[in-house]
């Protein structure tokens, strides 16, 4: 960036770097001056918004700027953020006495950005610069309240330091991590499968190289009843039919 300080007169400049300073070392309640030392002719400051106004929780950022005759002519203001006010041009321009007929060549940069941010305090709707905001202030200042607000909350609301994209990468895998652990926690959990005995079989059939399909009949796995009791059935069955068979032969033998 090429310097223009050297369109100040250097006593000039001498006495902006003592002000500089002096801003940057205890800056005003509210305002914080950027200081560019290449460039003493422009000076930038960010301004809080007033509490318990229209303007309260927003930044505004606005520019001063000096010219060749300065301090014998007072800067040029005017506020780069976008605000709803009725001494503030929709082109930012600020409209203020201190800056116009009120100036005063000792009066320095401290006491102009004091001056701007009381602005956004207490406006004079009397000497407007935005027409449609003045007129609003006088007639219904609840509605002007809300066109403000709406402004602040549009242009210059405070924001927050961006998060690194690694750190939000890890965030949300912790988070993922997190949730899975909810979830299972949430799940029931089944107990374990019993050790039965078609189990058994089938890990020491694999163990000796067999086929796992041919199951022994007694080690089939129970439901319900067991197998074995239903082996026992079908045999007690079996007697009693062997049974009536000889009693019938027997019968058949007493005729003869």
């Amino acid at each position: 960036m090429m310097a223009t300080n050297e369109n100040l007169p250097p006593n000039v400049i001498r006495q902006l770097a003592k002000e500089l300073k002096n801003l940057d070392e205890t800056p005003p309640e509210g305002i914080e001056v950027v200081v560019n030392d290449d460039d003493f002719s422009t000076i930038f400051a960010d301004i809080e918004g007033p509490a318990g106004t229209p303007y309260e929780n927003g930044i505004f950022r606005m520019k001063l700027i000096l010219s060749h005759d300065f301090p014998q002519l007072p800067p040029k203001g005017y506020f780069l953020t976008k605000i709803f006010h009725p001494n503030i041009a929709t082109n930012g321009e600020i409209c203020v006495n201190t800056l116009k007929k009120d100036w005063n060549p000792n009066l320095g940069l401290r006491h102009v950005l004091l001056v701007v941010r009381c602005l956004l305090i207490e406006p004079f709707p009397e000497s407007a610069l935005n027409e449609q905001a003045g007129k609003m202030l006088l007639e219904n200042y609840e509605e002007y309240a809300r066109h403000a607000r709406l402004y602040t909350g549009i242009h210059a609301l405070k924001h927050k330091p961006k998060s690194k994209t690694g750190a939000i990468s890890e965030s949300t895998t912790a988070l993922n991590v997190d949730m899975k652990n909810v979830v299972s926690s949430d799940k029931v959990l089944l107990p374990p499968t019993p050790l039965t005995a078609a189990n058994t079989a089938s890990k020491v059939l694999a163990a000796n190289g067999q086929d796992q399909n041919v199951v022994d009949p007694v080690m089939e796995p129970a439901t319900g009843t067991s197998a074995i009791p239903k082996k026992e059935g079908a045999v007690t069955t079996k007697v009693q039919v062997d049974k009536k068979k000889m009693d019938a032969r027997k019968k058949s033998l007493k005729r003869l």
